[in-house]
């Protein structure tokens, strides 16, 4: 009997220390955890895999700033991906601590998520083949034109209500779009400005920006609603990032390429 009680105790003892071991892995708590964080793999600038397995890109920046000033140094951060249509469902199960990855901040999505920042502002625009005479800003788009733009993303649904008449198609990720633009399948690409800067600079002379924004997108870092505390956190970080200039090297090191010059950092929204 003896045996069999140490059996069973060394067996409840097991089922105990998983359940906790598996909270501490999920990145919560203490510096010496991981912790994951939420963004885009495949937007050159802003938020990309590399062929080697690394992050890079603006986006991908703050979120290092901001993960270190909670504690977390690089190594102890796994990306994971945070395509449009999953963000709010990424947060609200607990699968990310946080999300950057051009997320705007929005009536709608604040109902289900809280938001810090915003950390940056772009605003809408066109991305057509660089041989393009006939497309010069949305209105044109609807003689005809097929337009891509990302499912679940604020451009597609401002298509949508102000632009009904455009042959709308929408993709599961921009580089698809990008990929459909260029062989034709589709006439323009529509996204925030500062998203079509990167893809052009990254295959330079096969695109064009084409007209003047049309919208004013405010990008902020995303978060299970209600935790205020790491809500502040974020936003005292962010403050940190631009008055120490790690903000603007963060964009001249990511866009500068794109010719796009640094603006000036938005103010943070603390309460």
């Amino acid at each position: 009997m003896p045996s069999i009680s140490k059996r069973v105790l060394g067996a409840l003892a097991l089922a105990v220390a998983l359940p906790l071991a598996a909270t501490a892995c999920g990145g919560g708590g203490d510096s010496g955890d991981t912790i994951v964080i939420g963004t885009k793999f495949d937007q050159p600038g802003l938020g990309l895999k590399n062929p080697d397995g690394t992050m890079s890109g603006f986006d991908v920046d703050v979120a290092k700033y901001v993960a270190k000033e909670l504690g977390y140094p690089e190594d102890k951060i796994e990306w994971k991906e945070a395509p449009s249509g999953q963000r709010e469902t990424l947060i609200q199960n607990d699968q990310v601590k946080f999300i950057a990855a051009t997320y705007s901040i929005t009536d709608a999505r604040k109902e289900k998520v809280d938001f810090a920042g915003p950390y940056l502002i772009t605003g809408q625009s066109l991305l057509v083949r660089a041989d393009n005479e006939d497309i010069t800003g949305p209105a044109s788009l609807e003689n005809n034109k097929k337009l891509c733009s990302v499912s679940g993303s604020t451009p597609a649904q401002r298509i949508k209500d102000e632009y009904p008449g455009v042959q709308l198609q929408q993709y599961d990720t921009y580089s698809a779009c990008i990929e459909a633009l260029k062989n034709g399948a589709i006439d323009a690409v529509t996204t925030d400005e500062v998203i079509l800067a990167g893809y052009a600079a990254q295959q330079p002379g096969q695109f064009k920006i084409v007209g003047d924004t049309f919208s004013e997108e405010n990008y902020g870092i995303g978060l299970k609603k209600g935790d205020t505390e790491l809500l502040t956190k974020i936003n005292d970080a962010l403050v940190k990032m631009e008055q120490d200039g790690s903000w603007k090297k963060a964009w001249e090191d990511n866009l500068g390429a794109a010719g796009i010059p640094a603006p000036e950092p938005p103010q943070i929204n603390q309460s």
